[in-house]
Order: structure tokens, then C-alpha cells, then sequence
């Protein structure tokens, strides 16, 4: 049976998603809490800055 860390908790998570439907997360718990993070914006995805003219096709 393989196991990952929980990416909130650290606990192992099975990964087989027949045996844990809410992999990579050990829990539904740990689940909905990374969610709420992202809806708080806890988290955020870095992107590069625009600069204007920059890839225009007018």
C-alpha cells in the first residue's frame, strides 16, 4: 500500500483513491481545510508581471 505525506497535516495518506477518496490528503478534514485556505488566499500561484506592449497583436 503506498502513502504520501498530507500536504496540510503531514500524516500518511493512502494513495490508492479506492481505499481514500480524498488523496493526497489523509482526511476529508484536511481536505476542506486546504480549500479554505485557498478561498482565504493563503495560498497564491506566482506569476510573472505583464508589461504592456509586451506579445501585443493589434
Amino acid at each position: 500500500m503506498e502513502t504520501v505525506p498530507c500536504p496540510v497535516c503531514q500524516s500518511p495518506a493512502v494513495w490508492d483513491v479506492r481505499q481514500n477518496p480524498f488523496r493526497p490528503f489523509c482526511s476529508e478534514h484536511c481536505k476542506n481545510k486546504d480549500l479554505g485556505k485557498w478561498a482565504n488566499e493563503e495560498y497564491s500561484v506566482p506569476a510573472e508581471e505583464e508589461t504592456p506592449g509586451k506579445d501585443d497583436k493589434e
